[in-house]
């Protein structure tokens, strides 16, 4: 590991602080730790420092190369989103789909369960229309056909 040259970690949900050994990595070149949720203080060495800020952005890290002065008390992960559902949230677009879903489902298909009359209009018209389109098709395709073999 003390060789290594290049590292990736960026957006695999990684949580807490960047571990000080990192700073001991002497031949770190690149180092890629953006879009996870880490936190604190980037260790100090002259590798970290070197790096650039895009290496570390998407989390809650300060110093250097940051632009952000860390505190006298560090940087803390942000708890105030967990709130009193033990950190789970709800995605209300996804609620408001399936929502959608059964209503809309249940605005259509539910008549045609209940009303025999109903469905069998709603089938025969069906019927009415595939065989329209049906027509339709096999007119264009005829008519297709036979510019094509015109223009030969």
């Amino acid at each position: 590991m003390g060789s290594l040259e290049s590292l990736d970690f960026s957006e695999n949900q990684l949580s807490g602080r960047i571990p000080p050994s990192m700073s001991r990595l002497s031949f770190l070149s690149k180092l890629n730790l953006s879009m996870n949720n880490l936190f604190g203080r980037i260790p100090s060495s002259t590798q970290l420092q070197s790096l650039s800020a895009s290496s570390f952005i998407g989390n809650k890290l300060c110093g250097p190369p940051l632009t952000d002065n860390c505190t006298i008390n560090d940087a803390k992960p942000n708890t105030k989103d967990k709130g009193s559902s033990g950190g789970r949230k709800v995605d209300w677009f996804y609620v408001g789909m399936a929502l959608g879903f059964v209503v809309g489902f249940w605005i259509v298909w539910g008549p045609l369960l209940m009303n025999k009359k109903w469905r069998i209009m709603y089938f025969q018209f069906l019927d009415r229309m595939g065989y329209k389109l049906g027509v339709f098709w096999h007119k264009l395709d005829r008519m297709l056909l036979d510019s094509y073999l015109v223009t030969r």
